[in-house]
């Protein structure tokens, strides 16, 4: 395969993030040149260094009142006209779209210019940006089998290819469960919202165990800023030892030291606990219409590798039985690693990256 110069378009939250960023190493390790365009978010890519050129284009959100709506269209237009001028200046040989509103006016302005675009797909359903661009895309690539929200006339297009995870997640991997003999350690993550919810209920939770539980426990949990000081007093308090952060950079190590993940079912997160192979207990995201969190722990959860606990039932009771069950029952939480493993999807970079170059093969 000849080197071309292939553009990525993702910005936002991880979850769109991650997989960009993991197909642009898989890409550049091919020999291929690749340039991001993003919005202001998209700083999270300089880890990438100086390989990758990042453009930042404006983008924004369509919220509820007219004057956010008139804002949004504006920002919306700026960036499509600066993506004309990118896409004119690079001339890529294709485009890959990552969904969310940051990737819109790349994807919109690759398309109205001719150039071809695939679109990836992290979560269960297709995202609103997607839902868009689909039409002239040439290809659809999804995370999941079954994925919502794409019409019968785009069906053809669709290529399942798995949610790609960054290297070190791939790496973490080769680590196996550890024992469910001596302490069981617990990670706990709020997602990108951070959710209250988690430094609410967890901590209650573990203080109701009974002290034999407790005496094992070893907790590691990711809040918010603000929710720090409460959160260490509280598991104090339980007797626990707790280590507590607003972010944790070392995932792949956090996830492979752990007996138990629980958190929000991202599309990335349920990715992640699923190729390193660890059980997790998923409370999804109750504020998307289209219920995208349910969705994308579904398949995992009906494999029995996750338990999916709707927020409203979310209670520190709830939480306490269930603890207590699975530390009690190390036979039970070893068989849903392994069923968490199964569906994991190590190949997907390579997936993704195989069609870009099919679909750049096409053109020649």
């Amino acid at each position: 395969m000849n080197p071309e110069t292939i553009i990525l378009a993702a910005g936002g939250t991880g979850g769109h993030l991650y997989p960009a960023e993991a197909l642009a190493q898989e890409l550049l390790d091919r020999g291929h040149t690749v340039i991001i365009i993003t919005d202001k978010r998209g700083t999270a890519f300089q880890k990438l260094g100086e390989k990758v050129r990042i453009d930042c284009v404006r983008a924004a959100t369509l919220k509820p009142g007219i004057l956010s709506k008139i804002k949004a269209v504006i920002d919306i237009e700026v960036g499509i006209l600066q993506s004309f001028f990118l896409l004119g200046k690079y001339k890529p040989a294709l485009i890959v779209g990552f969904g969310g509103y940051p990737s819109f006016p790349a994807v919109i302005a690759g398309q109205i210019m001719g150039y071809p675009t695939i679109l990836h797909e992290q979560n269960a359903v297709l995202g609103k940006a997607n839902v868009w661009l689909a039409y002239a895309a040439k290809k659809i690539a999804v995370s999941l089998p079954d994925t919502r929200g794409i019409k019968p006339v785009d069906q053809a297009k669709v290529v399942l290819t798995g949610n790609p995870v960054r290297a070190g997640i791939r790496t973490a991997r080769n680590n196996p469960y550890p024992p469910v003999d001596g302490s069981f350690e617990i990670f706990i993550t709020g997602g990108s919202q951070a959710a209250k919810v988690f430094s609410e209920v967890v901590p209650e939770a573990v203080q109701q165990l009974p002290e034999d539980i407790k005496k094992r426990l070893r907790i590691v949990h990711q809040c918010r800023e603000g929710d720090i000081p409460a959160t260490i007093e509280k598991y104090r308090t339980a007797g626990v030892t707790a280590d507590i952060k607003a972010f944790f950079n070392d995932m792949p190590e956090r996830l492979s030291a752990c007996h138990l993940f629980i958190g929000r079912s991202g599309a990335s997160t349920v990715a992640e606990t699923a190729v390193v192979g660890r059980p997790a207990i998923f409370v999804p995201y109750p504020g998307h219409a289209d219920q995208q969190q349910l969705h994308n722990a579904e398949l995992i959860a009906r494999k029995d590798g996750a338990w999916i606990i709707q927020q409203e039932q979310f209670t520190p009771q709830f939480l306490a039985r269930q603890i207590e069950q699975l530390v009690k029952n190390p036979a039970l939480i070893e068989n849903a690693a392994k069923a968490a493993r199964a569906c994991g999807q190590p190949e997907a970079v390579k997936n993704l990256a195989d069609l870009v170059e099919r679909e750049l093969a096409h053109r020649h």
